[in-house]
């Protein structure tokens, strides 16, 4: 089992690196986040092939693998990216290539591979474990066809969507996915930012009509795929975010002095840093093991549940000794360190955190 980037995987991380470095530096995002400036890579990713990527090939995207997802999502944690492509295309567009090929649906696929079209995942309902047991969103027979009721929270680039797919329940219980524009009547969208700024939403849907065509039943599978693909992205970024995390903290410690002296010198500093250094090194060999595994179709749930929990916990320590390092400046606004620790604190609420999935493990070994 290879657990490095293969050839392509590196030309391509190459580029996209260079891309992220002359447009999107970190004072750019905080003029995002302030609502100062517009992004305009996303018409650069679309350029490069990033957009297309995760989609089948059948769907006219790349076919990208669970390691090509890994290699991209990395970069945008190193560099805190906000653009939508784990809401729009990971999530959704991924997702609806699991579809019937019918109604509205191809075009839908098409639009989000081409980047004319965000899509948003809406499926946690403030349960913040993404387990599909939670769901109380209904799917229901109305008198003109099927309808959707219920609410949504926290969905990942819900206010910017074009396309919602969202979860629910169908009248016998059973799991399904429906799509449904994003302006359909009945639907209210409260727009605001996660801890870590990328843009979220509370969805509310008032008996919304669905197409038949957008409905899959029985998608017990299909949602667990989903939601691996969401928390096997959500890693990477995790992990990307510890490189520059570990990477920076080293660099202060080495020239902020006390004592006349640089405090990376220091025994108790170089301890932590060491820690720090040991934490990522397990993140990254656990992220890239798991990655391997998805690629070969032999990644279980148990395996995903570690990894995020794995990530979550040596990701915060991470964080949170490049904070103390830093020290007071590491909270502020002005220095990039706080932005990642919010960022890995965001990614470990997000389907799941630790706990969740180390109560997820046990549940699994005290099963078999």
């Amino acid at each position: 089992m290879n657990f490095e980037f293969s050839d392509e995987q590196v030309m391509l991380r190459d580029s996209l690196s260079r891309l992220l470095d002359q447009r999107y530096a970190f004072e750019l995002r905080r003029r995002i986040m302030a609502g100062q400036a517009e992004t305009g890579i996303w018409s650069e990713l679309v350029d490069m092939g990033i957009v297309a990527m995760p989609l089948p090939e059948a769907c006219g995207g790349l076919g990208g693998s669970a390691s090509d997802i890994v290699a991209i999502s990395e970069l945008f944690g190193r560099h805190l990216v906000i653009e939508p492509l784990l809401p729009s295309v990971i999530l959704t567009g991924r997702a609806l290539a699991r579809f019937d090929p019918a109604g509205p649906v191809p075009q839908w696929i098409a639009d989000i591979g081409t980047g004319a079209l965000r899509g948003a995942f809406a499926h946690e309902e403030g349960s913040g474990t993404g387990a599909s047991s939670t769901l109380s969103t209904k799917l229901y027979e109305g008198e003109a066809g099927p309808r959707i009721r219920g609410s949504k929270k926290l969905v990942l680039g819900g206010g910017e969507a074009g396309v919602l797919l969202i979860s629910a329940l169908s009248e016998t219980k059973a799991v399904c996915l429906a799509a449904v524009p994003a302006d359909a009547e009945g639907i209210e969208v409260r727009r605001y930012r996660a801890l870590d700024g990328r843009p979220v939403a509370d969805i509310l849907l008032h008996d919304v009509a669905v197409d038949r065509a957008a409905i899959m039943a029985g998608a017990d599978a299909e949602l667990e795929a989903l939601l691996a693909d969401a928390r096997l992205a959500l890693a990477a970024e995790a992990v990307g975010a510890m490189a520059v995390l570990m990477a920076t903290t080293a660099d202060f410690a080495g020239t902020r002095e006390q004592f006349g002296r640089p405090i990376g010198s220091f025994q108790a500093i170089a301890h932590r840093l060491a820690d720090m250094k040991i934490a990522y090194v397990k993140a990254r060999a656990s992220l890239l093991y798991i990655a391997a595994l998805a690629d070969s179709g032999r990644a279980t749930s148990r395996d995903i549940s570690v990894l995020k929990a794995q990530v979550g916990r040596l990701g915060r320590e991470t964080a949170q000794g490049a904070v103390q390092i830093h020290g007071g400046i590491g909270m502020t606004d002005e220095l990039p360190v706080g932005h990642y620790l919010k960022h890995i604190l965001t990614i470990d609420g997000l389907f799941g955190n630790t706990d969740y999935h180390l109560r997820e493990i046990g549940r699994v070994v005290a099963a078999a």
